[in-house]
């Protein structure tokens, strides 16, 4: 039987695995809101979804430099995934703020960033 919980994000950047962090704590909020997920455990759906934010997050083009997917300028995203992920953070942004508010602010300033310029 698979595990419940996500292997850890791997990066040297230590933004990106706030940002990771921050994904796999909504996606948290939305499963156990919605599918009755225990605080640790996702349903498959959610698992999906939170493996494929996380190998996204990992292949960003901007890396260090990115602001939050939702005003990046490339979405990478499968439509499908796209609008599971934006669900998920529809619900739980409200949320954040009782139940992880380092992580909502920090999810608040980096929205605030500009994008940076792409590696070629």
């Amino acid at each position: 039987m698979p595990s419940s919980t996500a292997p850890p994000f791997v990066t040297s950047s230590p933004r990106l695995r706030r940002e990771a962090q921050t994904v796999a704590a909504m996606v948290r909020l939305y499963c156990r809101g919605h599918h009755h997920a225990g605080p640790r455990a996702l349903c498959p759906d959610c698992r999906e979804l939170l493996d494929y934010a996380r190998q996204r997050l990992g292949r960003c083009p901007f890396q260090e430099d990115k602001t939050s997917c939702a005003d990046c300028t490339v979405h990478c995203y499968h439509p499908r995934m796209r609008q599971a992920i934006q669900e998920a953070m529809r619900y739980a942004g409200p949320r954040m703020v009782m139940r992880h508010p380092l992580l909502a602010v920090f999810h608040w300033w980096d929205k605030r960033r500009k994008a940076g310029k792409l590696k070629k």
